[in-house]
């Protein structure tokens, strides 16, 4: 770690690459001879253009996005989408949810508001510490889509496997896990990440969602803004759209796209997590919070015997130069994001102040 930098295991706003932030930091006063910074840029100057242009082309690179999706920057974070999803999605039928920690939560209560909505799978009864079982789930004919929260933030849990729908619309939040790992597009009716966990600063989601979603008959009865096809119309750029977020992103795609790519971001993930894993799985004072099937490579909760304890922990551990593993207020605890910008060191080092503590205190 370079600049007198902490390794920050925040949940989001998370780190970022440091040879990002170091492109950012030389183009901040003068973005490539245009004499102005990008925060500063018209939206609709030539130069944003190509921003914008490479930004989504990279993406589509990284992801293998077919032709028939549309990539949508739309301003805000998960909050806006727990509502336009279901604004743009139901049709009169039934939306279905499945259950597996806070997000999706959150994401069922805001859908409520309307229309119907079924949870067809919960873990609730074992607080959000496992996946339920979604290879037979109870759709209705009229389910106008299925919504997951692909990878849990505060809860650290994410799906291994999707769930089978039953030939209807799959939607999921990817907000912590988005490119993170490799992913068929083709599988999903709809994608959608809030930036700030995995890729660039926060006020931004990207939404990926098949063209055929995108309604011709909101025009007149959703808010211009929280119409997909307001964004999809005018290449999201409807608006003065979140320019320094895309920006940011598009940094972090020709990052992820140098460094081989998806593929070569999960087996870095899977080899930093297992060394925080190992850990929890073999220390008889810290005890990981998700049953081992079901773990996210990006989020790790784990808890000491008490909630004492859990404090101690957290106030030693930044005195000690780590940031941000407290857990989120809803559950307490301890939690280590360890998304794809946490150098397998920053993990390394975690792991060894935790064994030191460990033999001094437990």
């Amino acid at each position: 770690m370079k600049y007198g930098r902490t390794y920050n295991f925040s949940a989001g706003p998370a780190m970022m690459p440091e040879e990002v932030l170091e492109e950012i930091a030389a183009e901040m006063m003068n973005y490539r001879g245009s004499g102005m910074c990008v925060m500063e840029m018209s939206h609709r100057s030539k130069a944003f253009q190509t921003i914008f242009d490479e930004a989504k082309a990279d993406l589509k690179q990284l992801m293998g996005i077919p032709d028939n999706y549309k990539i949508l920057f739309v301003q805000g974070g998960g909050t806006v989408q727990f509502s336009m999803v279901p604004m743009n999605l139901l049709k009169g039928g039934v939306a279905c949810y499945v259950e597996t920690g806070a997000w999706s939560k959150k994401a069922i209560k805001e859908a409520k508001k309307f229309g119907e909505v079924k949870v067809v799978a919960s873990s609730a009864d074992k607080n959000y510490s496992y996946v339920p079982d979604c290879s037979n789930l109870d759709i209705p004919d009229n389910a106008d889509y299925v919504y997951i929260c692909e990878n849990e933030t505060i809860h650290g849990l994410t799906y291994r496997k999707l769930p089978n729908t039953k030939g209807h619309v799959l939607v999921s939040d990817q907000s912590s896990m988005f490119l993170s790992r490799p992913c068929n597009v083709a599988d999903y009716g709809l994608i959608w990440g809030g930036v700030q966990k995995n890729v660039g600063p926060a006020g931004m989601s990207i939404v990926i969602i098949r063209e055929d979603l995108i309604r011709d008959d909101l025009d007149d009865t959703l808010p211009v803004y929280l119409n997909y096809k307001t964004h999809a119309d005018a290449d999201s750029l409807y608006n003065t759209p979140n320019c320094w977020a895309i920006y940011c992103c598009g940094k972090v795609f020709k990052y992820l796209l140098k460094n081989g790519g998806l593929e070569a971001m999960n087996a870095r993930n899977e080899e930093k997590a297992k060394v925080l894993y190992d850990f929890l799985d073999q220390s008889k004072f810290f005890t990981g919070a998700v049953v081992k099937e079901d773990r996210s490579l990006m989020n790790v909760p784990f808890v000491t015997p008490s909630k004492e304890q859990d404090a101690e922990v957290v106030a030693a551990s930044k005195a000690a130069g780590f940031d941000n593993l407290k857990g989120h207020k809803s559950v307490g605890g301890l939690r280590a994001s360890i998304y794809n910008a946490m150098p397998k060191e920053g993990v390394e080092a975690l792991v060894d102040f935790l064994s030191k503590y460990e033999k001094e205190h437990a």
